[in-house]
């Protein structure tokens, strides 16, 4: 969950967020190192008479300033695939849920149990109680059990949707007539909130997604409770 005043991004709780938190602060270090010797070299050309020639019409220096940004898109490309299959590898899920986006809620169908569905709304702002967050809290949470491979089937039945949830590492288009699939793995119990990430009309901002992963007894008990 993310807080006021935040700079990075939200805990990993899978372990393809934490994948893309290493990225992340790959990639930023090679930006940071560009940004600096930019810096310096603008710098020393406002502060110095360039008296020899030699830096700025040399065959040496032009196979550095072509080499070096080569090299470093190479440093930056071979981690971002590397994580691109991660990401679509799915290895024998233990579940599936398929997720609808509608406007503006989303539907959460257990396809490996009989008759278990349900729709999830927002909770409007007038019936929130204490501690719940505003814009965030849903009546119908999709509950998971913890540590075990979620695979999610992702589809829209009206317009493109967006299932999205941070610290899940996990993005997925909803698009009506085709069916995508993501899959994650939640460390530890929890609760995980994300939003639809695609402008899908006046109410986009109004249908949240809230994923809580139980111990494995407690989903069951969740199990039998809704059955």
């Amino acid at each position: 969950m993310a807080y006021p005043t935040q700079l990075g991004l939200q805990d990993a709780i899978s372990p393809i967020m934490e994948e893309l938190l290493h990225f992340h602060d790959h990639a930023f270090m090679a930006v940071l190192m560009i940004s600096t010797l930019v810096l310096y070299i603008i710098t020393s050309l406002m502060t110095t008479k360039l008296s020899n020639t030699n830096t700025i019409d040399a065959q040496e220096i032009e196979m550095i300033w072509t080499i070096m940004p080569a090299v470093i898109l190479i440093i930056i490309a071979l981690p971002s695939l590397r994580i691109l299959y991660l990401m679509d590898e799915l290895s024998a899920p233990d579940m599936t849920v398929k997720t609808i986006g509608h406007q503006w809620y989303w539907s959460y169908e257990y396809s490996d149990f009989s008759d278990l569905n349900f729709d999830s709304y927002m909770i409007p702002s007038a019936d929130l109680t204490p501690g719940q967050f505003r814009l965030l809290e849903v009546d119908n949470r999709m509950v998971t059990p913890a540590g075990t491979v979620i695979r999610t089937l992702v589809t829209a039945e009206d317009v493109l949707h967006s299932w999205a949830v941070p610290t899940l590492g996990v993005k997925t288009d909803a698009i009506p007539g085709r069916l995508n699939q993501t899959a994650f793995i939640t460390a530890h119990p929890g609760v995980f909130y994300g939003q639809c990430s695609e402008i899908c009309g006046a109410n986009h901002s109004f249908m949240p997604i809230v994923v809580e992963a139980l111990p494995i007894s407690n989903f069951l008990s969740w199990l039998k409770s809704n059955s």
